[in-house]
């Protein structure tokens, strides 16, 4: 009989002592290439003309069909569903029992009872579950993202996903296209021509101005990338690495990774029997200055990372019982953190010296665990957690996201403790130190440009 996640967590002293300590390694963006220019101009270019990301690879898809989709799906998610009509997407947000993240993604409604889910494996994992255990009359497709290391061995998806963005995007967008196209409202779906083939279309605004996701059957992918950066080379157009890619959420204010809440809760013992121990919930791993024995501790709920606007108690879900409990309670509140240039220089200096270097902070993106948690101090006080760290060469800056304690506001300097002392078990840290690096508690998004583009009612929207 294979292990579960709960075999797993009952072998083991402490969930948070496992993942500190996992040899998972480096989280890896498979399958695209690093960079395609270099990181720095394709940061540049979704401000200053246009890219083209490819999405067709790092995430997990389910495909979900029949008469209990939405139920299945309105079910196990805060978000309210009374107005979700055929070419139309949410972002999907499901909750623990106890009001507690598991993960989001976004939800595509393809026909009359036909959707897909794209986004990590956690939410996809819920999904699942309950498609399987909860008696719903659904047909679920799982198209799981692509290797990590293909080691020369072919990819395939069912769909390739990639969007073009920047403050150039919609002329090349209707280049390809042949002539004029409706900007239609934020998430909502038609379609439009590339290269003689109909492609199903997503308004999205990942860089701040209009711009399209768009898909179709894998194998056209190749001729439908060319046929984009064809067309927007007078334009501009930059397709970006994955080294670029994961950074653009410090400018737009997305947490791409929060632990998901299902290592406690007896509620929530019959999920994790169903988790493999080798699932994404089994290998994580937590990184970063703040430790706690308490798992819970890690936990956020949807109030904190700026999902409150989506809670919507017009039917009942997994979760809302605990999430109306708490409505009222004081919440932390999600921030940008910049960092102090000259502590970060002074960081990078100990690579230089010898003796303890400080941990290493790779850039555009410096996280080194699924999961990160580097405490936020006000004084000798833990104030908030810095959850997604990174560079930005539009900001010339490093920055974060992460929460902080409603009283504490925008400008205000905190302490920001960088990396892991001692250092844990991790392949990805190496004996180091952990060093105190200021920052200023600043708006999220950071981008100026992200937050004026926003539409009304989009938790990036200022």
């Amino acid at each position: 009989m294979s292990k579960s996640l709960e075999d797993l967590l009952q072998s083991v002293d402490s969930p948070v002592d496992m993942m500190r300590n996992s040899k998972i390694g480096a989280y890896v963006y498979p399958v695209v290439a690093p960079e395609f220019h270099n990181w720095r101009s394709e940061q540049a270019a979704w401000r200053e003309s246009a890219v083209l990301f490819d999405q067709s690879h790092h995430m997990v898809d389910i495909y979900i069909k029949g008469p209990d989709a939405i139920k299945l799906l309105s079910d196990t998610a805060i978000n309210s569903f009374e107005n979700f009509p055929v070419n139309r997407a949410k972002q999907y947000v499901p909750v623990s029992h106890s009001g507690h993240v598991i993960g989001d993604g976004i939800l595509f409604h393809l026909a009359q009872n036909e959707l897909v889910f794209v986004g990590r494996a956690p939410s996809a994992n819920w999904i699942m579950y309950h498609a399987e255990t909860g008696g719903y009359d659904v047909e679920i497709i799982h198209d799981d993202r692509s290797p990590s290391r293909p080691m020369g061995n072919p990819v395939e998806r069912i769909s390739y996903r990639y969007q073009i963005q920047g403050p150039n995007a919609w002329p090349i967008i209707e280049k390809l296209h042949g002539g004029e196209l409706e900007q239609l409202k934020f998430f909502h779906m038609s379609d439009m021509n590339i290269d003689g083939t109909k492609v199903r279309t997503l308004r999205h605004g990942m860089a701040g101005a209009p711009g399209l996701e768009i898909w179709g059957p894998y194998a056209e992918g190749q001729r439908i990338k060319d046929a984009i950066l064809e067309a927007g080379e007078e334009f501009g157009i930059v397709p970006v690495g994955s080294r670029a890619y994961a950074s653009n959420t410090l400018e737009s204010g997305w947490i791409p990774s929060p632990l998901p809440a299902v290592y406690s809760d007896d509620r929530m013992k019959s999920y994790r029997e169903w988790l493999p121990a080798q699932s994404y919930e089994g290998t994580a791993a937590i990184a970063g200055s703040y430790v706690s024995e308490n798992i819970e501790d890690y936990y956020v709920t949807p109030y904190e990372i700026g999902y409150g606007p989506f809670i919507k108690f017009d039917h009942d879900f997994i979760g809302r019982e605990a999430l109306e409990a708490m409505q009222n309670d004081d919440h932390r509140k999600k921030v940008t953190f910049a960092w102090n240039k000259e502590d970060v220089v002074a960081a990078y200096a100990t690579m230089f010296e010898k003796g303890p270097n400080v941990k290493y902070m790779d850039i555009p993106i410096a996280n080194y665990g699924n999961s990160s948690f580097d405490a936020i101090m006000g004084g000798d006080e833990v104030v908030g957690l810095s959850m997604f760290s990174g560079y930005s060469y539009n900001e010339r800056s490093c920055l974060s996201l992460g929460t902080v304690n409603s009283d504490i506001e925008i400008g205000t300097e905190v302490v920001l403790v960088w990396g892991e002392e001692p250092a844990t078990e991790k392949t990805t840290v190496e004996n180091s130190t952990a060093m105190n690096i200021r920052a200023i508690v600043s708006e999220v998004p950071y981008s100026e440009v992200a937050r004026d583009s926003y539409v009304e009612g989009s938790w990036r929207k200022k």
